[in-house]
């Protein structure tokens, strides 16, 4: 059944009404509603209509004044941030160091890709190595790391065997640190430091970051506990004497200091070190000072303990000042750049017959980046060709080369990294 066609009953065919209403207007029509509602002659007590205006302006100003705190803090919190971002007057330049990764999810980490990176024929070795993207384990895993291992410098194996953790090369913005999981999922700790040092357990770092010094725990793949003191400008952190941090003051002055940020400022020393190679078991550092008549390059037990006063110092092997070079994990054993018969070579040189003259042998072409000494006592190293060296120093005959082993499938420009055995 269907009405006739038209217009419903509640529509008219008059003028529609008009929607926009100003405010004088809507005051004059609560005015006039509260006046119909009136039946006495008499004037009110109460003017009800003004009443409720005031309470509607009141609100009204409510409403505006938060929104304009609002407002206020948002500004304030936005222009803080660029003042942080920005150049600071009266400070030196220089890039921000970045604590953990800001593009980091908190979704797990998916499972590495192990098929992606191409085979570089690196075996099952000795050591653990960092070859083109990839981190190969002594177990003979492959983990493929491509924002990471392409950068990296050098690398430890965590003493917990929580994973690694891989100091990356300098850059114009800094060097970074990562942890790498044993599942393959790689951290960025830091990035933007200008130099970063790792205790021999991998649970302390230290790193510089513009005029300050910065010490810190690493607990899992966080930073933990940053302590920051001011430093010198050419001062830089280059390792640890158990909790201290041991300062370089000026990479072309001899001198360090001692840093133990829950005893204050660091602490200089005044000792005749060059470049410190390490630390023995025993808590020695071993150290390049200047000795002898006339004066050259000299080995020296220092002892932190007494502000790196010297415990037994020999001259004789022509050491080589780069800084390239590392102990064994017994402490004996010393293997660093130098010169044999007038030409660059490795030494092998024994910490327990340092005096009169330490006992030097040539071990192998220099090296051109960090050692990797095995709880065995082994040495792995990489020379300017990308070739891999093994130094083993009980079966090193005198005068005798290490054993080289080149690596196919090495990208240009590109050398193994050995990762060094971390020790608690």
């Amino acid at each position: 059944m269907s009405g006739p066609v038209g217009r419903g009953d509640n529509r008219t065919g008059g003028p529609t009404r008009p929607f926009a209403v100003t405010e004088d207007e809507l005051e004059q029509a609560v005015r006039d509603t509260y006046s119909r509602r009136v039946t006495l002659a008499r004037p009110l007590a109460a003017d009800f209509a003004g009443v409720a205006i005031r309470r509607a302006d009141r609100a009204r100003r409510r409403r505006t004044v938060a929104g304009l705190a609002l407002a206020a803090v948002a500004t304030v919190s936005i222009s803080a941030g660029m003042a942080q971002l920005g150049q600071q007057p009266g400070r030196p330049t220089h890039p921000t160091v970045v604590l953990g990764d800001p593009y980091a999810s908190p979704l797990p980490d998916p499972a590495p890709d192990l098929s992606a990176s191409p085979r570089v024929d690196v075996g099952r070795g000795e050591v653990d190595l960092i070859v083109n993207d990839v981190l190969a384990t002594t177990g003979g895993q492959r983990l493929v790391v491509p924002d990471v291992a392409p950068a990296a410098e050098r690398a430890q194996r965590l003493s917990d065997g929580a994973g690694w953790a891989v100091v990356g090369r300098p850059t114009t913005a800094g060097r970074s640190l990562w942890i790498v999981l044993p599942n393959g999922s790689t951290h960025l700790l830091l990035a933007g430091a200008r130099e970063i040092t790792l205790s021999p357990d991998g649970r302390q770092v230290a790193w510089r970051e513009g005029s300050e010094l910065v010490a810190a725990g690493i607990v899992g793949t966080q930073i933990v506990a940053a302590a920051r003191t001011p430093a010198s400008p050419g001062a830089a952190p280059v390792g640890f004497a158990g909790d201290a941090v041991l300062i370089q003051l000026d990479p072309d002055q001899a001198g360090h200091a001692l840093w133990r940020p829950a005893a204050g400022p660091p602490r200089g020393t005044r000792d005749r070190a060059l470049h410190v190679y390490g630390i023995r078991p025993d808590g020695l550092a071993v150290g390049l000072v200047s000795g002898g008549t006339p004066r050259r390059p000299c080995l020296a037990l220092l002892d932190p303990a007494r502000d790196l006063a010297p415990v037994r110092t020999g001259c004789g092997p022509t050491l080589s000042g780069d800084g390239h070079g590392a102990i064994s994990a017994d402490g004996r054993w010393l293997l660093a750049n130098g010169t044999a018969g007038g030409k660059p070579r490795a030494l092998l040189i024994d910490l327990e017959r340092l005096a009169p003259e330490p006992s030097a042998r040539p071990a192998g072409p220099p090296l051109a980046g960090p050692v990797a000494w095995t709880q065995q006592g082994t040495a792995h190293y990489a020379d300017a060709a990308g070739a891999l060296v093994r130094v083993e120093p009980g079966r090193m005959p005198d005068g005798g080369a290490a054993p080289t082993t080149p690596m196919s499938g090495l990208l240009p420009g590109q050398r193994p990294v050995p990762v060094t055995v971390g020790r608690s």
